[in-house]
């Protein structure tokens, strides 16, 4: 296991993640105030690679620095108002999580066929055995 390994690439996700959280936002923002700019965002984002943030911000540098300049502040914005809360979210989310699982794991488990099942099965076979016979 290589936690800072795993701890450098999940900050990653969640910076691409807050990156289009923040499109998303900005989005909904233009689309009471600047219509054409949002339908725009919106085209830009569907045909770019949004899932890497630094990626899509430096591709959006060329096309219209004054978006790229909102998106990075509402992030920024969005990680100063979130960040603090994630770290208990996600391991209570684990756990509570887990523990669902584990519940269902464990009922699958320890679910027994109902009597009649497998007796049926020979039932029927020596049935089927019976009705050969008497033919």
């Amino acid at each position: 296991m290589y936690p800072k390994k795993i701890a450098t690439d999940t900050a990653k996700v969640l910076q691409s993640y807050l990156t289009y959280q923040a499109v998303r936002t900005i989005i909904d923002q233009l689309s009471e105030t600047n219509p054409n700019q949002a339908i725009w965002l919106s085209q830009y984002s569907s045909t770019n690679k949004i899932q890497d943030g630094e990626a899509y911000l430096e591709g959006m540098m060329a096309e219209n620095k004054e978006l790229v300049l909102r998106i990075m502040t509402v992030r920024e914005h969005l990680a100063e108002t979130v960040l603090d809360f994630l770290p208990e979210m996600v391991k209570t989310g684990i756990t509570q999580a887990n523990i669902e699982h584990r519940r269902q794991l464990l009922e699958r488990l320890t679910q027994s066929q109902p009597a009649n099942s497998a007796p049926q099965v020979e039932t029927s076979e020596s049935d089927s055995d019976v009705d050969h016979q008497s033919n």
